[in-house]
């Protein structure tokens, strides 16, 4: 598995890879994909964007499972993935509490498991909880 040189906004999902959050935009050493939940600056190493608007949920279901998926995926075979929002917390919190769903943690504790491991306030709206509740 490939080490992130800076421990900021990992987090460790239950099967143990990691997943790094951040902000978009804030200087951060190099990851092998991004997934970008927000307009703006696009990292120089491969991305994917999610049309996901602040304080909201995904608008194309479909699409952010996919690229959920493929974050996982890359994340179990030892990329260094990322997950970027404007702000860093409500988008970013939901689709790394998503990404621990998807690797096995029971949806009723998604938003819990976020909020120590990442940020206490990730996770924003009933809307990003529920969204979670009903993911797979």
């Amino acid at each position: 598995m490939t080490n992130w040189v800076e421990r900021t906004g990992v987090v460790v999902l239950p099967s143990g890879a990691t997943v790094r959050g951040r902000r978009v935009g804030d200087s951060a050493s190099p990851a092998d994909f991004a997934l970008l939940l927000a307009p703006g600056p696009v990292p120089s190493w491969p991305h994917r964007r999610i049309r996901w608007p602040d304080f909201w949920v995904p608008l194309d279901r479909a699409d952010a499972l996919d690229a959920l998926d493929e974050a996982l995926r890359r994340a179990h075979a030892g990329s260094r993935v990322e997950v970027a929002c404007r702000g860093g917390v409500g988008r970013t919190g939901t689709a790394l509490a998503a990404l621990a769903v998807l690797d096995g943690l029971p949806s009723d504790d998604a938003v819990r498991w976020v909020r120590e491991r990442y940020h206490p306030r990730a996770v924003e709206t009933p809307w990003q909880r529920r969204w979670l509740r009903r993911l797979r």
